[in-house]
């Protein structure tokens, strides 16, 4: 079972009795260490279900939860995988009630919480709403009440943010509702405030082990405290050099004080990379070198020296997107390395693809932009889905609050928070608790005749929608549907441009047609040709609603270049990657008019966390890295001279790695040309015989 561990690896999934940290240097088999360590701690004979592990996303969950599997098979099911907030989300449905949550208590999505705070501050621009609410959450991460920020508030635009925030949470116990942030605060609030219910929690985790550790911030690493107690059975697996989050709430603080909270912390170092070359290992050891280091580590790795790191030097983004491009012909046509989805051009900001995205359509090379927004997580498409999901589950409460003020319809966040406490008060949901006989004790009767409307439109949509079968019943359903709630009006009055409404309704329309095909009948295939499929009612198609956004995720699947920031491509590796951008006040970022006033120790911070950053991006590749910077690069309308970044100088190259072989620039235009005269001969049509 622990066959194929380095020497380090086995120490850390053997330390099974007290707290243990282990510093996992980047490509060093951190997953491999943890899902081991949950296959040892079941053969000592821990139950499977008292096992916890907990990481940042769903996917290294899934990951997680999959790798497990082939160690321990049907166990790995029974085994807690999943994140701090899906985490808290098990306390609050299991114990929230004595914090006076129901159980059936609401998640609101980013959207809804835009919407409650531009409504809590009297303001229709989102992006102050928005700036509101990054605000409220970094309160929240640092485990502040609305009265402590309100003590704490530096200025007016914070005074004004605690005042919205007091109104913000009043509004969300009315509506039996929380937010991401509260999915930890809460949880803490019910552990520490109630004993009985951590006692009980701490005897449900024998063992906790906690990915990505470097990560948490102060109420994360407050919850994971007294989710072990003092008997600190608990496992972190990180590494401080690739703390790249504090902009987030994410502090390395919690990494100092596991020494000072947990005397017997048994530290363990995984210091052996499986990913990269020597030649890249030495560049991010030598990068990451000039940071304060908590515990001391230098990355190593039995894969050989490699190709030499190569630094060269734009014109202008244009030019540097070219040559990345170059390169990634260059390299494709010289290699064995034929698939697309083996090389990434990473930068340190979303607004830098655009460069690169135009080179890569002239060269017809396929591409995605990671972490582009899906068309599900469009706000029109969440809308229309809120209206869906609440014909499946009258109970879904956060459905039920976006489809009852979008559109507008008489029916204001006074009444919902009335009717919230009314639902509350006699434990019902939000739907079920319009058509209640007692309601007219809560709610005024001209708010009740809006509520009663609203529920009738949502049953009367039900039952038709149980009765619409075929392709053309559901799209004359849904066309009919949004006329009757008045949605493309809606979009036209909530948007200043027209151009931007019409496309968000064109997104409309799409979607319309993606679930009317989906209802079968008659349907053209790929060629354009009507043929028959299996005909299903549109209920029976909204009720797979909740899947339908994992159809996002097949992208990875694609093969094609993958162009991401350096934040977004943390746990990712390709084998060629080209870092493009390297220049003082793009990496690190430098705002200067931001800046000016800030501390020395502040402004050192940053450049540390900048430095972790370029850290990270180079050592996510395998075999391959071309670091790019620009001679000028755009400031704002302006082009302004550049200047290589402090931390190519830090990679400690070859001098004459930095420079760009005039061969090699040859080999790339070689490339460029037999890719072209490749593309060209498949297009061309292929002679008929007379």
């Amino acid at each position: 079972m622990s066959a194929g561990l380095n020497l380090a690896q086995l120490d850390a999934v053997n330390h099974l009795g007290g707290p243990c940290l282990v510093l996992a240097g980047a490509g060093s088999g951190k997953t491999r260490v943890i899902t081991h360590k949950i296959a040892r701690l079941i053969q000592a004979g821990l139950a499977a279900e008292r096992i916890a592990a907990i990481t940042f996303t769903n996917k290294a969950a899934a990951e997680m939860r999959e790798r497990a599997g082939h160690l321990v098979g049907r166990d790995a099911k029974k085994v807690v995988i999943c994140t701090f907030h899906a985490l808290g989300v098990r306390l609050l449905r299991e114990d929230g009630q004595v914090l006076g949550l129901k159980q059936q208590f609401s998640i609101l999505d980013t959207d809804d919480i835009t919407s409650m705070l531009k409504d809590c501050g009297g303001t229709t621009d989102a992006a102050t709403a928005r700036q509101w609410q990054w605000t409220i959450s970094g309160w929240k991460s640092a485990g502040l009440t609305a009265e402590q920020a309100m003590k704490e508030a530096r200025n007016e635009d914070e005074r004004v943010a605690a005042a919205i925030m007091e109104r913000y949470q009043e509004r969300l116990t009315a509506y039996q509702s929380v937010d991401f942030d509260d999915l930890i605060s809460l949880p803490l609030k019910l552990l520490r405030d109630y004993p009985e219910v951590r006692e009980k929690w701490q005897q449900k985790m024998g063992h906790v082990l906690v990915d990505e550790y470097q990560d948490t911030n102060a109420t994360q690493y407050e919850l994971l405290k007294l989710l072990v107690g003092e008997r600190a059975r608990f496992t972190a697996v990180g590494d401080d050099d690739q703390s790249i989050y504090g902009w987030r709430g994410a502090t390395l603080d919690n990494l100092k004080r596991l020494p000072q909270d947990f005397p017997a912390l048994r530290v363990i170092k995984l210091e052996q990379n499986y990913r990269s070359t020597s030649a890249i290992l030495r560049a991010a050891n030598n990068v990451i070198g000039p940071n304060p280091k908590l515990f001391p580590k230098t990355l190593w790795s039995d894969l050989g020296e490699g190709e030499p790191v190569r630094v060269v030097a734009a014109d202008n983004e244009d030019h540097e997107a070219e040559r990345a491009v170059a390169r990634i012909q260059s390299l494709r046509a010289n290699s064995t390395h034929k698939e697309w989805r083996d090389f990434a051009i990473l930068y340190r900001a979303n607004h830098m693809a655009r460069a690169f995205e135009t080179a890569l359509r002239r060269a017809n090379i396929p591409y995605k932009v990671s972490g582009g927004q899906s068309f599900f997580d469009k706000a029109e498409i969440r809308d229309l889905c809120a209206w869906l999901r609440l014909l499946v589950n009258n109970n879904d409460d956060p459905a039920f609050l976006r489809a009852a003020t979008t559109p507008k319809r008489g029916i204001g966040h006074t009444t919902l928070g009335q009717l919230g406490t009314f639902a509350t008060q006699y434990k019902l949901s939000l739907f079920d608790a319009l058509f209640s006989h007692s309601l007219p004790s809560a709610v005024s009767s001209r708010a009740i005749t809006a509520l009663h409307e609203f529920g009738r439109t949502v049953n009367d949509l039900e039952y038709r929608a149980r009765h619409t079968t075929g392709h053309e019943a559901a799209r004359t359903f849904l066309t009919d549907w949004l006329k009757d709630i008045g949605y493309e009006q809606f979009l036209y009055d909530s948007e200043e441009s027209e151009k931007v409404a019409a496309a968000r309704w064109s997104n409309v329309l799409d979607f319309c047609d993606w679930m009317a095909g989906r209802c079968g009948g008659q349907v053209a295939d790929e060629a354009g040709a009507q043929i028959e499929s299996e005909r299903k009612t549109l209920m029976e198609v909204v009720q797979t609603i909740a899947l339908i956004s994992t159809l996002s995720e097949r992208e990875q699947d694609q093969n094609v270049v993958t162009l991401s920031t350096l934040h977004a491509s943390k746990g990712l590796e390709w084998p060629h990657v080209v870092l493009v951008g390297v220049n003082e006040g793009l990496l690190p970022f430098k705002t200067d008019e931001a800046d000016s006033d800030l501390p020395a120790e502040v402004l050192a911070q940053r450049v540390q966390e900048e430095r972790r950053l370029m850290y990270v991006g180079i050592t996510r590749a395998q075999r391959t890295l071309m670091v790019s910077w620009l001679k000028r690069r755009k400031k704002g309308r302006e082009s302004v001279p550049g200047t290589p970044s402090r931390f190519i100088k830090e990679m400690a190259l070859d001098q004459a790695t930095v420079k760009e072989d005039p061969r090699e620039k040859l080999r790339a235009l070689r490339a460029e040309f037999a890719q072209r005269a490749q593309d060209s001969a498949a297009t061309k049509p292929s002679p008929t015989a007379p």
